[in-house]
């Protein structure tokens, strides 16, 4: 698995590519901690060129939302596969993870919501 990271202001893009599976995990684990620690709290995984995803993969997305979600951070996933979309639907992590097919649009969620004028 290769992983780059990119910083978008105060938001931060890891770029995934390869399989997030049982031998990649621990690299993972590890770069995600890496970059919590750096205080990183809007986190955006790009999953665009992630091929392969099994149950410990999904299982490392939720720690890795677990972890920003103690620290009052938020995790966006972004141009996940038709599988990965799928397993997501079938596991029903697509209720706790929200997705985006475009990176402004992921880097534009994390904006405040503006107040409604009265």
């Amino acid at each position: 698995m290769e992983i780059s990271e990119r910083k978008l202001s105060d938001v931060t893009v890891v770029d995934l590519s390869g399989n997030l599976a049982r031998e990649e995990n621990a690299q993972f684990r590890k770069q995600i901690a890496a970059i919590v620690n750096a205080g990183s709290r809007k986190l955006i995984l790009n999953l665009a060129g992630v091929s392969h995803m099994d149950s410990s993969g999904l299982g490392e997305l939720i720690s890795c939302y677990r972890t920003i979600q103690a620290l009052s951070g938020r995790v966006k996933l972004l141009n996940p596969n038709h599988r990965l979309q799928n397993l997501l639907m079938i596991t029903k992590l697509n209720t706790l993870f929200e997705t985006y097919d475009s990176e402004p649009a992921a880097i534009e969620s994390f904006a405040p919501a503006c107040p409604a004028s009265s």
